[in-house]
């Protein structure tokens, strides 16, 4: 009954369950979740497979201006150029449980960082990181917003994606 009542209570907060307690969470936030973290929700989810690791993948943005809106169509694109796809992402902004929900809450950079930190209950402080942090060889540890560049940008943004995605697989895969 316990079970039962907890799941009633997730889905009036907004979101289904995790289904599998025994899988790795992840959810990947930028700000508006329509470039940087649905791209890394789509190439991770790809990749972890790959990798023979079982996750549950999310993404979120840290403002609500985009909410229920697909990935920027460059994103789509340059994803797609790459055999992700994007096209069933939606946008949603972080939710106060989406701590207590993911093993890894990971930011693009430090503007959306220090948001998830600020909101961050102090028991799950310790899921909060950038997540370049699993790709130590990058020479930087923010993935940019591509938004307002060229079409070259969403590359790189992808470059910087699946070095970071196939760190944190094989940092999941070792610990778990």
């Amino acid at each position: 009954m316990k079970q039962i009542s907890q799941w009633f209570q997730t889905i009036l907060k907004g979101r289904a369950p995790l289904t599998d307690p025994n899988r790795v969470s992840v959810l990947f936030v930028c700000m508006g979740n329509i470039c940087r973290s649905p791209s890394a929700e789509g190439v991770f989810e790809k990749i972890a497979k790959d990798y023979g690791v079982s996750v549950h993948v999310d993404s979120a943005g840290t403002v609500a201006h985009h909410i229920g809106e697909s990935p920027d169509p460059r994103s789509q694109s340059a994803a797609k150029n790459r055999g992700y796809d994007l096209s069933k992402i939606r946008s949603r902004k972080v939710k106060e449980n989406d701590y207590a929900l993911f093993d890894y809450v990971l930011a693009m950079d430090h503007d959306n960082l220090r948001y998830l930190k600020k909101h961050c209950p102090a028991e799950h402080s310790h899921k909060v990181s950038l997540f370049l942090d699993f790709a130590p060889g990058c020479e930087t540890d923010e993935v940019p917003d591509p938004y307002y560049g060229s079409l070259n940008g969403f590359d790189r943004v992808l470059d910087l994606i699946e070095e970071a995605a196939k760190g944190l697989a094989l940092h999941i895969r070792q610990n778990a």
